[in-house]
């Protein structure tokens, strides 16, 4: 089958025209323009995440595509600048919320980091206890949910990477911080690492980007909402002859916000860094914001 055929294929199962037209809407097959799709996935889509919908984005799908979106080589330069960012030495006690399937944690622990994970997803907290044996390494990953942390004052750090906050509403996303800073002992850092608002606002909503896997592809429609400071996110996965949608939601904070929520959960400093962990401006596509309890 020509590449062609499978994009008018995947164009038929899922409804989206992949057609670029500069300076105009996509069109999709039926009519409605992707801004117009975009406006109904909104009013679908809540101000927060529960824990059903993180589960169903977060499965099978997500890790088959998983290393397209974060090769390798990208993986080991993100957990050493984790390593850097947060001063990390053998042996210290470190915790990653939303954890994943452990891309990050088993590069640290091979480091010699004490590493725990935490993830709401069996399927992906499965596939990083098989990397932690793979690799020989030994890490702690528990199942849960990072509102309610079982730890008092036992890490010298913890993380969350690559768009790990957010998926509440604030009440919620600021326990989720209140929690992680009971977590730490004193002294203790927390670095949080996420997509800056400012940038991605200067760029055409919605945005839509295609991944594609031997003859497998996934589908990305991001919509900004201004009126709520949210990415809602449609996902359409189209693999072995199935299609299957599912919706991430997340708030999008500004450096001033983070100041205000870190510092109200017990934390004395804060510090922001754009991508790789240089100075954070407008430009930078990532806010990597470290927090000193």
């Amino acid at each position: 089958m020509t590449l062609q055929k499978k994009i008018n294929r995947i164009e038929k199962l899922t409804n989206i025209s992949f057609k670029q037209q500069t300076g105009n809407a996509n069109i999709t097959p039926n009519g409605m323009t992707l801004e117009g799709r975009a406006t109904r996935m909104n009013s679908n889509i809540s101000n927060t995440m529960s824990s059903h919908d993180i589960e169903s984005y977060f499965s099978d799908d997500y890790l088959y595509f998983g290393d397209l979106i974060n090769p390798p080589e990208t993986s080991d330069r993100q957990a050493q600048l984790i390593l850097d960012l947060l001063a990390l030495r053998q042996g210290d006690p470190v915790l990653e919320l939303g954890c994943g399937y452990g891309r990050i944690t088993n590069r640290l622990a091979e480091k010699g980091v004490q590493v725990t994970g935490l993830d709401l997803s069996p399927v992906l907290i499965k596939e990083a206890e098989e990397g932690a044996a793979e690799r020989g390494v030994n890490v702690e990953y528990v199942l849960g949910d990072m509102r309610t942390l079982p730890w008092r004052g036992r890490f010298d750090a913890a993380f969350l990477w690559f768009t790990t906050f957010g998926y509440f509403d604030d009440a919620d996303n600021e326990r989720v911080l209140r929690e992680a800073a009971s977590s730490l002992r004193k002294g203790g850092r927390l670095l949080i690492d996420h997509a800056n608002r400012y940038y991605f606002l200067r760029h055409k909503s919605p945005m839509c980007y295609v991944t594609r896997r031997d003859d497998n592809v996934r589908i990305d429609v991001y919509n900004d909402d201004v009126l709520s400071d949210r990415s809602n996110v449609e996902r359409i996965v189209v693999r072995d002859g199935c299609v299957r949608r599912t919706y991430l939601s997340f708030r999008q904070y500004g450096f001033s916000d983070y100041v205000r929520m870190l510092q109200t959960a017990g934390f004395e400093t804060v510090e922001a860094y754009g991508q790789e962990g240089g100075a954070f401006t407008s430009d930078s596509s990532r806010l990597i914001v470290v927090a000193y309890k």
